[in-house]
């Protein structure tokens, strides 16, 4: 089969810990070792072949999709990475991926944000459930354990050889409603579906005729400035009568809030989610987050969210944890470059991390691997100041070249072209001090990009 894996995000529901340039999926949770992006890619391995497997993601995602699929040892084709210009929900975004996949095949499509907790038993439900896909347009109903508010339901109906005909789709319900619907069988909406491509064009083309015309240009751009923004379970799965639900039950949870993350993860003695090496008196029922090495206390304190990062901390509430949205929304209004960017930021030729900053100055920490180079450019506000720590630079300012070694330095004025480059075998580590009246991230002026960035 083909397997289509959903790896854009916004970064607000996890903030501080995700943010717009590095949202939830991509997050190394210290329970899991890996991202949930990377479990969900294994995962897919074993029912594809890497050649098999397209990702939808976007522009500012495609390359932590490359860097974390290379953490993982495997070789795989980049035109498999279906980058949408804009961000038009789910029908489209598994439309564009259909589109890509070939004719008459078995698509399987996965959020890749999902936590699960028996692969075993999800490998063994999809493949039985092959057989419903040449007629049905499949999804998999988790067997839910709790009346959760936070997730759809799916009402099952006729039973099938496996399966049910799912009869209704239902929004996210108060608590009262979710203990009726767990009383009537209803199921949890995973957000993952199993269909033959050719039946999905056909049940979009009848029940989604504006993404099906607007797919029908060459054009991606243009596509996706005329498509809706609409979801697969408003655009087609509630519409259409050809829809069949399969249990799963296994443990599952998409982790949409840090409540979840504490529902989910082995607690001490005393309730809370803390590291080791951190400190808990007359403490419990908490979840801690802090970055490795930062000692956190807690003293008489119950029922708390503690998440810091490097330039952000979060408290609130256990119970509460939904609010992060109206935090990253203030911050947004100002214009805080804390909801986009981490202190770490990746980019497609390495990272770079911001070490201090503060008027008309900011040091960053940049890492250039091996045989990469950045974009030919120039910034009009800013001069910088490059300190060679580790490895050897090859430096280019205006028809210039020249290489920079280790305990060297080298200075590039405002307006002019420059570029910094890899030429070695080990990982170049750099100081950049940037003076200037401004030091956004948008002043720069690109001639020439590899990874074809303006």
């Amino acid at each position: 089969m083909k397997v289509v894996i959903l790896a854009g995000g916004s970064g607000t529901r996890l903030w501080p810990m995700s943010r717009e340039y590095f949202p939830k999926q991509f997050i190394k949770l210290k329970q899991l070792g890996k991202s949930l992006f990377q479990k969900t890619f294994e995962r897919s391995l074993n029912l594809a072949k890497p050649d098999d497997i397209l990702i939808v993601t976007n522009e500012k995602h495609k390359f932590l999709v490359l860097m974390q699929i290379d953490e993982l040892r495997l070789n795989f084709n980049e035109n498999n990475i279906l980058i949408e210009p804009i961000g038009k929900n789910t029908l489209p975004a598994i439309y564009y991926a259909v589109k890509n996949a070939g004719y008459n095949e078995n698509v399987l499509v996965l959020p890749s944000d999902h936590l699960i907790g028996n692969d075993e038993i999800f490998l063994d439900t999809v493949n039985k459930s092959k057989v419903l896909a040449k007629n049905n347009l499949v999804t998999y109903g988790i067997v839910p354990k709790n009346p959760h508010t936070g997730y759809g339901y799916i009402m099952p109906g006729e039973s099938f050889e496996i399966g049910n005909k799912a009869l209704e789709f239902k929004e996210k319900p108060d608590e009262g409603t979710a203990k009726e619907y767990i009383k009537k069988g209803y199921l949890w909406n995973s957000g993952m579906f199993l269909f033959n491509s050719d039946l999905f064009v056909e049940e979009v083309k009848k029940y989604s005729n504006d993404v099906y015309n607007a797919f029908e240009s060459e054009d991606i751009r243009e596509i996706y400035e005329s498509v809706p923004d609409v979801s697969i379970d408003y655009g087609l799965m509630e519409k259409s009568e050809n829809v069949a639900v399969v249990p799963l039950n296994v443990s599952w949870s998409d982790l949409g809030s840090f409540d979840a993350i504490y529902d989910e993860f082995k607690k001490d003695e005393s309730g809370n989610i803390i590291e080791e090496s951190n400190i808990a008196i007359n403490s419990k029922n908490n979840l801690v987050y802090a970055p490795e090495g930062k000692i956190v206390t807690l003293s008489d304190v119950e029922d708390c969210i503690v998440v810091d990062t490097k330039d952000a901390l979060m408290i609130c509430k256990k119970g509460s944890s939904q609010s992060v949205k109206s935090i990253v929304s203030k911050l947004k209004s100002i214009e805080d470059e804390r909801t986009q960017f981490h202190r770490t930021v990746y980019r497609p030729w390495g990272l770079y991390t911001v070490l201090e900053e503060g008027f008309f100055y900011k040091i960053k920490k940049i890492t250039v691997n091996p045989k990469k180079r950045l974009s030919s450019q120039l910034h009009h506000h800013r001069s910088e100041h490059w300190v060679v720590v580790k490895g050897m630079a090859k430096v280019t300012v205006e028809n210039e070249e020249y290489f920079v070694n280790t305990g060297e330095s080298t200075f590039v004025k405002s307006g002019l072209k420059h570029r910094l480059e890899n030429p070695g075998v080990i990982p170049l580590e750099v100081i950049e001090i940037q003076i200037g009246e401004y030091l956004g991230e948008d002043d720069i002026v690109r001639f020439e990009d590899e990874w074809g960035r303006k």
